[in-house]
C-alpha cells in the first residue's frame, strides 16, 4: 500500500498528542492506515490509478483521530495528496506555498450561497481549468460546523474561486450523524466534483472505494447484522483488476 500524507499527519498529531483521542468506536482494534477493523483491513486493495488532479485536505481539530473520517479515501485514490492540520492563527507554511505555487490552479470546494462575492463561483469547471496549470482541489475536512468556520476564519482562502456541486442524492454516509441528511461526507463531495472536471475513472474508483470502506467500517458494529460475504469488495476488486497501474 502507499503511505500518504493522511498518514504522515496522523502520525504527526499522535506524537503531539499528550491523551487519547477516544472516537466513537474506539474499543475497536483498528489497522491504524485504513482504520477499519484489523481483522477486515482493505489496506492491500487501496486503488492504484493515475489522475490528472491535486487534492489539498484542511482538517479540523481531531478529525485525523476520527476512524468513520472518509478523507483518507480520497488520498488513497489521488496520489498527489496534501493533509494539513487547520490552525487560525498559524497556517502551515508549506500549505501557504502550495497555494501560491505557479504550477498550480488551486479552486476551493464549498456551497456557493456562502461566497459573498459570487464572482469567484466557477460556473463552467472544464473551460476554467483548460490552462497549463493542474487543478488543486482544496477540502475541508470535519463536521459541516467546523467546515463553515474554517471558511470564515482563514484569509488565505478569501480569494480563491470556488466549485460549488449540487448533490442529487442523499448521503450514503452512516457513519457519523448529520444534522443534515443532504451533507455528504468529504469523499462523496470529492466524487461529485471529480466527475464534475472530467476525472471520471477517478470519481468511479473513489465511489467504489468509498462503498468498501463503508461496507468494511460496518463490519465492527455489533448493533448490526455484518455481511461477511462483503459485497462492496468484491464489486471493487472485479472492476478494478484489469485498471491501469
Amino acid at each position: 500500500m502507499r503511505i500518504h500524507a493522511f498518514h504522515h499527519l496522523y502520525q504527526q498529531r499522535l506524537s503531539l498528542s499528550t491523551r487519547v483521542f477516544n472516537a466513537r468506536g474506539s474499543k475497536v482494534e483498528r489497522c491504524q492506515f485504513c482504520q477499519v477493523a484489523t481483522k477486515y483491513c482493505v489496506c492491500a486493495h487501496q486503488p492504484d490509478i493515475e489522475s490528472d488532479v491535486a487534492v489539498m485536505l484542511i482538517m479540523s481539530e481531531n478529525e485525523v483521530f476520527k476512524p468513520s473520517n472518509t478523507g483518507r479515501l480520497i488520498l488513497d485514490t489521488i496520489k498527489e495528496g496534501y493533509a494539513f492540520q487547520w490552525s487560525r492563527t498559524e497556517p502551515d507554511s508549506e500549505m501557504l506555498a502550495l497555494l501560491n505555487d505557479p504550477q498550480y490552479q488551486p479552486v476551493l470546494v464549498f456551497p456557493a450561497e456562502y461566497a459573498d462575492d459570487q464572482t469567484r463561483v466557477i460556473s463552467e469547471d472544464n473551460e476554467f481549468f483548460s490552462g497549463n496549470k493542474k487543478p488543486l482541489i482544496i477540502l475541508l475536512d470535519g463536521s459541516w460546523r467546523e467546515a463553515r468556520r474554517i471558511f470564515r476564519k482563514s484569509p488565505y482562502l478569501d480569494g480563491l474561486p470556488i466549485i460549488s456541486i449540487q448533490p442529487q442524492a442523499i448521503s450514503q454516509y452512516v457513519m457519523r450523524k448529520s444534522e443534515n441528511e443532504q451533507h455528504l461526507s468529504t469523499a462523496e463531495v470529492a466524487i461529485l466534483v471529480l466527475q464534475q472536471l472530467g476525472e471520471t475513472k477517478a470519481g468511479n474508483v473513489l465511489d467504489g472505494w468509498f462503498r468498501v470502506f463503508r461496507e468494511t467500517y460496518l463490519l465492527s458494529k455489533t448493533r448490526l447484522k455484518p455481511d461477511l460475504t462483503r459485497p462492496e469488495l468484491k464489486r471493487f476488486l472485479l472492476e478494478n483488476t484489469h485498471s491501469d497501474h
